[in-house]
């Protein structure tokens, strides 16, 4: 089954047009429209398992299991996933042990918690969509690792 260039959707065998966009499948040298996305060798495509990278226990075991660990793309999701995780325990502990903070940090925390799991979701969908988006801060050191 071939999929779309411009939107993703899936396009059937002798279409000429995207029923979706409306674009052409035939591209430049008159090619059908782009192939479904590569899978990996366990099974998963590189976007889905980016995006279930964002579990810190799948983001360990596809930084230890064989065909994943040696894609860049799983590999850079899994790194970034766990300093992510890594990030949100320091700053929460931490603000929760501000003596000084007293009545404030609990109107503070749940703001804080908030914002961490949107970011969290907003890495997921960027790596489904097959993004390589760098989060501030810990996205350099994710490429690195990767």
């Amino acid at each position: 089954m071939a999929f779309c260039s411009g939107c993703g959707a899936s396009i059937p065998e002798g279409a000429t047009f995207c029923a979706t966009c409306g674009r052409s499948t035939a591209g430049p040298g008159g090619t059908a429209a782009a192939p479904a996305p590569a899978a990996s060798a366990g099974g998963l495509t590189d976007n889905l398992a980016g995006a279930l990278a964002y579990i810190p226990i799948a983001a360990i075991i596809f930084l230890v299991l064989e065909p994943y660990n040696r894609n860049k793309f799983i590999r850079f999701h899994s790194f970034q996933s766990l300093a992510f995780c890594v990030a949100w325990f320091v700053i929460c502990v931490g603000l929760s042990t501000v003596p000084f903070l007293g009545f404030l940090r609990f109107m503070i925390l749940p703001i804080i918690w908030l914002g961490f799991f949107l970011a969290w979701i907003v890495l997921m969908i960027k790596a489904y969509q097959g993004q390589m988006f760098k989060a501030p801060v810990i996205g350099d050191f994710a490429e690195k690792q990767a």
